[in-house]
């Protein structure tokens, strides 16, 4: 296993960028998440009962069980492969780390929206938003689905990309599936609802610790992204004033952490994200992030995946920047 915060570790987190890049997540091999998964709605069902304290407990016992297992699982496995010889840990490690990632699965996602909107055939664009968001998609307008993409991109920028990047550079596999546990916690049970609020409380408290530096790191790279994009005669982004309505709005979001990313894009766009949603048939109010100087279209989908590219490439330059100096010195 590569040494955490080394050099050889930024190598390999690398490659696993150029795997996850060029092949993505391969429908025909197992998921790490979706094992992750069935544990957790296991868990679930069998502890997510009783009085409101003893739900709380359960539920802290589960968010503990299921990120260390899936620490110590993963160092386990990496460890047993490098006592049989170390190429075979480092194959596995690199496999590990790029299922970590979701680069080309959120780009794809977000052009196989854009696409058919930019068409016209706004029900297939509309199918293709419902198969990544929770929201109600079969009556939302050319702007509404525009505006759920951007959000997704801009959101899952920092739970599919710079937070696992972060944690991946900090400790490896081990601790890059750790977070993926977090993630998937927090997903499945860290709602605010009769069921999960106190099921699922710990889920999501540890989801907010781990996002919170990675989320406001992503706001500056995407705004550091965006002076290069504007210099190299990108002019539907404007960097000016973004970092400043960043600040001030983004705690405006339920998440204490999502709203970080999507009020950067909203600023370097010029749109305005947020608003209401419907999730079966009940209406969600989110704080409206951004001033609106047009409306927003399927180009703007295209610009949000230039940030999105932009701001997890300037996030490894800065963690790239830290390994070297811890190096040097």
């Amino acid at each position: 296993m590569a040494e955490p915060l080394s050099l050889g570790l930024l190598g390999l987190v690398l490659l696993a960028l150029v795997v996850d890049l060029v092949i993505g997540d391969p429908r025909a091999l197992p998921h790490p998440v979706v094992g992750m998964g069935a544990v957790i709605a296991w868990l679930e069902r069998a502890w997510n009962r009783g009085s409101a304290r003893a739900r709380r407990l359960k539920g802290m016992l589960m968010c503990a069980l299921v990120v260390l297992g899936t620490f110590l699982l993963a160092w386990a496995t990496l460890a047993l492969l490098a006592a049989i010889h170390p190429w075979l840990a480092w194959f596995a490690e690199l496999g590990l780390l790029a299922n970590c990632l979701a680069i080309k699965g959120l780009r794809d996602a977000a052009r196989d929206i854009a696409a058919p909107l930019a068409r016209g055939e706004l029900p297939e664009a509309r199918r293709a938003l419902a198969m990544v968001v929770g929201r109600d998609t079969e009556h939302l307008d050319e702007a509404e689905v525009s505006r759920g993409a951007v959000e997704t991109v801009a959101e899952n920028t920092v739970d599919g990309i710079t937070a696992p990047l972060f944690f991946a550079l900090l400790g490896g596999a081990p601790l890059a599936l750790a977070y993926k546990a977090i993630n998937t916690l927090d997903s499945m049970v860290g709602y605010r609802d009769e069921r999960y609020a106190d099921f699922g409380w710990a889920s999501a408290r540890l989801d907010d610790v781990a996002n919170w530096l990675p989320a406001r790191l992503t706001a500056l790279t995407l705004w550091l992204s965006a002076l290069c994009l504007k210099a190299w005669g990108r002019d539907e982004i404007t960097p000016r004033g973004a970092l400043a309505a960043t600040w001030r709005e983004a705690p405006r979001h339920p998440s204490p952490n999502s709203g970080w990313p999507e009020a950067m894009v909203a600023n370097l766009l010029g749109v305005q994200l947020g608003g209401t949603n419907h999730y079966r048939g009940r209406v969600s109010e989110r704080a409206r992030l951004g001033t609106p100087r047009q409306p927003l279209t399927a180009g703007h989908i295209a610009a949000t995946l230039r940030l999105m590219h932009g701001g997890w490439l300037g996030f490894l330059l800065l963690m790239a920047a830290v390994i070297l100096l811890k190096e040097a010195l």
